[in-house]
């Protein structure tokens, strides 16, 4: 083999693996937050028009596609499986996704691709840059893996990729119907929300072009606004319209549509935000699509909270009619809140979950499925303390009891190979 060929191999490998290693972190985020995934579907599909607003209802389900499309493909792409249909497979993708995000780009439906879930957010422009660089490496692959061949039989290499999509499928569901085992979002366990809510001095700001539009006789003109000077028409010219286009994002805030709006009051943030005592919030971005078989439970831990001396809201996007309605089907007494839509879904991957918080700090999240038996004060009960997490455990947890099993799988291929080969010949 001389020398060009080896560098070849070596850039082969190395395309191989990047792109393994980058559909497996995609597939593995999304996995832990598939309700979040859900909802980018969703804001994917809303932003493109009538037609595919048709399909929202399958976004779940469709989530659950991608997220394991994405990590078989980057596990194939790893223990080299499958290795013409995942090569082809890997390129088709990036064929659909390169025009895609360079559409979504341009036309900016949506804020970020949500490529990498909520652990890594690119902007459009980033994903797009992101995506030409994967669709070079995919058709380098594609163009230079023909000496590539299988190092394990058949057999263990079907059993491998089926037990990547079980996995996988398993971990999803129990970040479905419970809450996502990693926590990326700013109202994780923890925080303390007013601190997210600050823009820093020197911050940079929205930086916005303003254009104004004239007419005369029949015709149109736009005029830019230098931010000081208008525009040097004469009286000839009748006003039309002002457009403003922003040309240079300032910097967000990790929390910045975070508001309590009590019915019947008004707002309320800074004052729960500044309760030095517990209180509950109740959430449910939706009422009308909340799950209901929690009801009882819910109300009984209203009754605990004022029996205790806690504040208690429910903070939802929903409209007048339809609390009325969750009210007279669940019997719910404690008081609504008004918040914005994303911010709901943003707080907690449960409708209805329930947010324990204490001088602006979330201290808990739960689940409806997961929701506690309140029997004693909070102050003398370990669910008044901040729950313990450790993400880094976690996350050894899922590594190594994913791949285990892998070796273990690749260490039987012999005997695995025996075994098939028996099965075979004693069907002949």
């Amino acid at each position: 083999m001389n020398k060009m060929n080896k560098i070849i191999k070596i850039l082969v490998y190395v395309c191989r693996f990047l792109l393994a290693a980058t559909f497996l972190f995609s597939g593995f985020v999304k996995a832990v937050d598939p309700l979040g995934t859900t909802y980018k579907i969703e804001d994917y599909f809303t932003a493109f028009g009538s037609f595919f607003e048709l399909f929202v209802p399958m976004a779940f389900v469709l989530s659950l596609l991608l997220i394991g499309f994405e990590f078989v493909l980057g596990f194939n792409l790893l223990f080299g499986i499958a290795i013409k249909r995942t090569k082809w497979l890997t390129l088709l993708l990036m064929l659909f996704m390169t025009p895609l995000t360079l559409y979504i780009a341009l036309k900016n439906p949506v804020s970020d691709c949500g490529c990498f879930g909520d652990a890594l957010v690119l902007d459009n422009w980033q994903t797009f840059y992101k995506n030409i660089v994967l669709l070079v490496m995919t058709l380098f692959y594609v163009w230079k893996s023909d000496f590539m061949t299988p190092f394990l039989a058949a057999p263990t290499r079907f059993l491998m990729e089926m037990f990547a999509i079980v996995s996988l499928l398993l971990l999803s569901l129990h970040c479905y119907f419970h809450l996502p085992v990693l926590d990326f979002r700013p109202y994780k366990i923890g925080t303390y929300i007013p601190e997210k809510m600050i823009i820093p001095d020197g911050a940079p700001q929205d930086e916005y072009e303003t254009i104004f539009v004239y007419e005369k006789d029949g015709q149109q003109k736009e005029f830019l606004f230098d931010g000081v000077n208008m525009p040097d028409v004469d009286s000839t010219w009748t006003f039309v319209d002002q457009k403003s286009k922003l040309l240079k994002k300032g910097y967000e805030p990790p929390i910045h549509d975070f508001s309590i709006e009590l019915e019947g009051v008004g707002d309320i943030t800074k004052e729960v935000l500044e309760d030095k005592g517990y209180t509950f919030l109740l959430i449910s971005n939706k009422l009308e699509n909340a799950v209901l078989r929690k009801s009882f439970e819910i109300n009984r831990i209203y009754q605990y909270a004022q029996e205790n001396g806690y504040p208690f809201y429910c903070m939802n996007s929903s409209l007048e009619k339809d609390r009325e309605d969750y009210r007279d089907e669940t019997g719910a007494e404690y008081p609504f809140a008004t918040t914005d839509n994303i911010t709901l879904k943003t707080i907690v991957r449960s409708n209805p979950g329930l947010v324990l918080i204490k001088n602006g700090t979330v201290l808990n999240k739960w689940h409806y499925n997961d929701l506690p038996e309140f029997d004693q004060p909070l102050e003398n009960s370990p669910l008044g303390e901040m729950k313990k997490v450790n993400n880094v455990g976690t996350i050894l947890f899922i590594f190594f009891s994913f791949f285990v099993p892998v070796f273990v799988l690749i260490g039987l291929d012999k005997t695995i190979r025996n075994i098939y080969k028996s099965i075979k010949n004693r069907k002949k």
